[in-house]
């Protein structure tokens, strides 16, 4: 499964399973492939919700998926999916073949990403797998329980934790695989990619797929 991960700039992730593309938070894409199925979304940061780049990757039957709050901003880009979906942190959905959960996201201290946003980030079910997107967010109370395969988080400081405080949540969390996402350009250097990776603890495999 691993291999069929993609990390882009920031949190842009596509994750291909067969036929199926499935895109979280694109941004900045370099191309316009206009080939997703599904279209996630962990929040309203610009950088994790831009209708451009949303424009590239829709084939006009996308599926949206934004968290309830963000109906009114999805409304506005009805034109370019095919369906929009609102979903809550905390529960499991169904939506046109994709299982998933959705997970809070938000910071515990910081002012960038409250609670009462509800904001997401999401667990798929894929190929027997569980694979955690956990969107902008620190580790918390609704996230530090998280079973998980494969676990994509940020590292990137400021507005989310930083390699060392990612490496602590994904050692909390124990995946098999963990991919750091959220440092190298706005945020955070290359460089936080190799902390990260000294801080992660065996067995646990830490995989760098981000792409500049």
């Amino acid at each position: 499964m691993i291999e069929n991960i993609e990390v882009f700039t920031q949190s842009s992730i596509r994750i291909t399973d067969g036929d199926c593309r499935i895109y979280i938070d694109p941004f900045q894409m370099s191309e316009a492939p206009k080939d997703a199925d599904f279209i996630l979304i962990t929040h309203d940061h610009y950088d994790h919700f831009s209708p451009e780049d949303i424009e590239k990757v829709s084939n006009g039957r996308s599926v949206l998926l934004v968290p309830a709050k963000m109906i009114p901003q999805a409304d506005k880009i009805s034109s370019i999916v095919g369906e929009i979906h609102s979903v809550m942190p905390g529960e499991h959905y169904g939506i046109n073949g994709l299982e998933f959960d959705t997970v809070a996201a938000y910071n515990n201290l910081k002012p960038f990403h409250p609670k009462s946003a509800g904001w997401v980030g999401y667990i798929l079910q894929i190929d027997g797998q569980r694979i955690y997107i956990a969107g902008d967010t620190d580790m918390n109370r609704d996230n530090q329980d998280v079973k998980c395969d494969v676990a994509l988080v940020p590292i990137g400081g400021k507005f989310t934790m930083d390699a060392k405080k990612a490496a602590e949540f994904i050692n909390t969390i124990q995946p098999s695989i963990a991919i750091p996402t959220h440092y190298g350009s706005i945020v955070g250097k290359k460089e936080d990619a190799d902390v990260f990776a000294a801080g992660v603890k065996a067995p646990i495999r830490t995989e760098i797929k981000m792409l500049y």
